[in-house]
């Protein structure tokens, strides 16, 4: 009786006896060169791809020199004694890029008119895919900015991170979260419902008592000496792109700082004196 001829299964072969993959049309400048004795065409997809992303990364840095700036602004220095507190800074940053995605989503379809603003919100709540997910985030999102932004400035004056040489970025700081209050107070009226608008208005008289410039302070947030229909528009310009491009220009400005002047020593922490310092 005749055998049976054996099939092979190509799962039962080892990696090296398995057929190269064919290497993809790549540039030129993205292809790696191949080892001493070996053609172009032995070379595998892997070492092709990291040696292209390589190659890209290269081309970027040559061109920018970004790698000595992350370097120095990534590794760097940490006092002993750093704990959950320090991370308060990083969480807020956090929290805004968070309000800055969802604030995007909820711009392609909020109407900033008076006539269909509250319609628009309802629309983004009841119809769109994950609008009320999203309007949620950005809801309470702001909330959780504001507190970490408080606690975080509560953590650095407790801790003495304000004295010198940081005076400078508690200066920043204070105006981060001045900017952080005003967008709060400027998305509040955007859904644009009786609780919003009321709430607006009350807001608005109490900065027209302010002495000096509070009276021009509530005709610039009003658009005018009373409320209009171009006052909606104003306070979503407001908080669109005015206050946020002051949070990132400030957040620049206040992580240059604290990468230039590192971060401070919890107040627990004595600083030890030399050997030499000790004899004398």
């Amino acid at each position: 009786m005749p055998s049976k001829p054996k099939i092979s299964n190509p799962l039962n072969k080892k990696v090296s006896e398995l057929p190269k993959p064919p290497m993809p049309p790549l540039p030129p400048s993205l292809r790696p060169n191949p080892k001493p004795g070996a053609k172009e065409e032995d070379v595998t997809l892997g070492e092709a791809a990291a040696k292209g992303g390589t190659s890209v990364v290269a081309w970027i840095d040559e061109r920018t020199s970004g790698s000595g700036f992350l370097r120095g602004f990534l590794f760097r220095k940490v006092p002993k004694g750093t704990n959950w507190w320090y991370t308060l800074g990083s969480a807020t940053m956090f929290a805004f890029i968070s309000q800055a995605f969802t604030g995007v989503f909820l711009a392609m379809y909020y109407d900033p008119n008076t006539t269909n603003a509250y319609e628009s919100m309802r629309h983004i709540n009841n119809d769109v895919f994950l609008g009320e997910f999203v309007h949620g985030m950005h809801k309470w999102g702001a909330t959780v900015m504001t507190v970490l932004v408080f606690v975080h400035m509560a953590r650095t004056f407790v801790f003495g991170a304000y004295k010198y040489p940081r005076e400078l970025n508690w200066v920043v700081g204070v105006l981060l979260l001045m900017m952080t209050m005003m967008m709060g107070f400027t998305g509040y009226l955007l859904p644009f419902d009786q609780r919003s608008f009321w709430a607006t208005v009350v807001g608005v008289n109490l900065n027209g008592t302010g002495p000096f410039i509070g009276p021009y302070l509530a005709d610039f947030l009003r658009a005018g000496s009373d409320f209009t229909q171009t006052t909606l528009p104003r306070f979503y310009a407001i908080h669109m792109m005015l206050v946020p491009g002051l949070i990132g220009a400030l957040i620049g400005v206040h992580l240059y700082l604290v990468a230039k002047l590192g971060t401070s020593a919890p107040p627990w922490m004595k600083a030890k004196l030399p050997e030499e310092e000790k004899r004398v």
